[in-house]
């Protein structure tokens, strides 16, 4: 079985990064990737920038990281959404390895 991801949008690189930084910390996780977009609805956004972190560990760390990333980033600008999918599909898998930066 493989392993489960853990999905953090924040706003913004600098708060992103922050909260990579301490999920890491916080649990045994690996970052997958990290992403980026601009919706069309950007300058309404306290941050203009939304950031996609893409954890992978067992369900019990990459939940424990979501959450200390999800405080990491309320220090900073914020966070949008977050989920841990427990065991991804096989085509999700190949997506996952897609990012935008």
């Amino acid at each position: 079985m493989g392993q489960a991801v853990g999905l953090l949008e924040v706003y913004g690189f600098a708060t992103a990064l922050y909260a990579a930084d301490v999920a890491c910390k916080a649990s045994n996780v690996t970052i997958e990737a990290i992403d980026k977009n601009k919706p069309a609805n950007a300058e309404s956004l306290p941050v203009p920038l939304l950031m996609m972190i893409k954890f992978r560990g067992s369900v019990s760390d990459v939940t424990a990281a979501i959450e200390a990333g999800k405080r990491a980033a309320s220090e900073i600008s914020g966070y949008l959404a977050d989920k841990v999918i427990p065991s991804p599909d096989e085509d999700l898998e190949k997506l996952l390895k897609i990012n935008c930066l």
